[in-house]
């Protein structure tokens, strides 16, 4: 997809990233620019030993284990960046957005190559993985909205109680890969979600102020080993439901599509 300064403009999905993302011109982003925007965030994005976060060009990789990408972030703070590619470019902006949960991750990420024994990834990675480049942290001040979304009850949720869903729940897209998805989305498209309990005063909070702590308590969920052991730990999220999200899911039928909107999980 060619450039597009106003792509942030595009969806509700990226209202974190417009937060904290730099003024973009009429050209691609180049890595120093993207540099300058982590180095002005007050506290720095810094990976979990508290380095700041230097975007360096991909490397070729040589087998050593300290080359390996995730590696390179927690043992020097260097983070992969291509340039012109979406990909790339929307992780940075969930770093700016989202450090204290990057952070997280990719210490959890570092722990289990630390541990690994074969060449296999083990369930706990796979589930980091999918969060990180599909996730979503799902917050709500009403227990029986959480029980709607966990037990698949989609149209209940989305449409019979769609005001309710308005004032009190927030769904803040994480993952990049999601992110990247949003730019030109598609009935399909799946979150995998953490889902947090959490009071009114904080969902009525400015919206800084929202991320910020939602960031906080995510990373220190992510960051226990008790967590995250397989994928299931993570909730499906049918995300073009969430009222607002998609023109189409305006009218009721939207979510009668049962490919969509599935009843149970189905891995």
């Amino acid at each position: 997809m060619s450039w597009d300064p106003c792509f942030l403009a595009r969806s509700p999905m990226f209202e974190p990233l417009r937060m904290r993302a730099p003024a973009f011109g009429p050209d691609w982003p180049d890595r120093a620019g993207l540099q300058r925007a982590l180095d002005a965030c007050n506290p720095p994005v810094a990976n979990e030993q508290g380095m700041p976060l230097e975007l360096v060009p991909p490397a070729r990789r040589t087998g050593a284990p300290g080359d390996r990408y995730e590696a390179r972030v927690f043992r020097r703070g260097e983070l992969e960046v291509r340039e012109r590619n979406w990909h790339d470019l929307f992780n940075v902006l969930v770093w700016l957005a989202f450090p204290r949960v990057k952070a997280a991750l990719n210490g959890r990420h570092h722990a289990a190559l630390e541990s690994q024994l074969t060449a296999n990834r083990g369930p706990a990675q796979d589930a980091l993985t999918l969060f990180d480049e599909g996730g979503v942290i799902v917050a709500a001040a009403d227990d029986e909205l959480l029980e709607l979304l966990r037990g698949f009850h989609w149209k209940d949720l989305f449409w019979r109680r769609r005001e309710a869903v308005r004032l009190r729940m927030r769904f803040l897209v994480v993952g990049h890969a999601l992110h990247e998805k949003a730019l030109a989305p598609f009935t399909g498209i799946t979150a995998r979600g953490i889902l947090m309990r959490v009071q009114p005063s904080l969902l009525a909070a400015e919206p800084a102020r929202l991320v910020d702590a939602l960031d906080a308590r995510a990373a220190s969920w992510i960051g226990n080993p008790a967590t995250l052991s397989a994928t299931r730990d993570l909730a499906p999220v049918p995300v073009l439901g969430v009222p607002g999200w998609c023109a189409d899911n305006e009218r009721e039928d939207y979510y009668d599509n049962e490919d969509y909107f599935r009843s149970s999980r189905r891995e």
